[in-house]
């Protein structure tokens, strides 16, 4: 979404993102080799990402602080511009995202263990 609006992401950002790109190519791999313990090595980067997105939310809604800070003037996601729908922030669907990865990985390490 900032890349789209032009808006440079935060530092809390990147971190989901060096988490979340490599799920892509992890679990497409996974899924097109029918490896059914991909799961061992998508979990791992799922659930470091989400307790990085996890952070970055109760940052935002400020249950622990410090506030979130710019990293320059136009770097913040604390804008009605960076949340979808106008008021779900970014921080928490990327949460929300790796919640359901890491959920959907737990369904497929006991689908395979029985």
């Amino acid at each position: 979404m900032g890349e789209v609006m032009g808006r440079t992401p935060c530092v809390l950002c990147w971190y989901q993102r060096i988490f979340m790109f490599p799920l892509a190519l992890v679990l497409g791999v996974a899924s097109y080799r029918g490896d059914h313990d991909g799961w061992r090595y998508a979990m791992p980067l799922a659930v470091i990402g989400a307790g990085f997105a996890g952070y970055h939310t109760l940052l935002y809604w400020g249950v622990i602080e410090p506030e979130i800070v710019s990293c320059s003037a136009d770097t913040s996601c604390s804008g009605a511009e960076m949340a979808i729908l106008g008021s779900i922030p970014l921080p928490f669907v990327s949460l929300l995202a790796f919640a359901l990865i890491v959920i959907s990985l737990f369904l497929v390490r006991h689908h395979t263990n029985k």
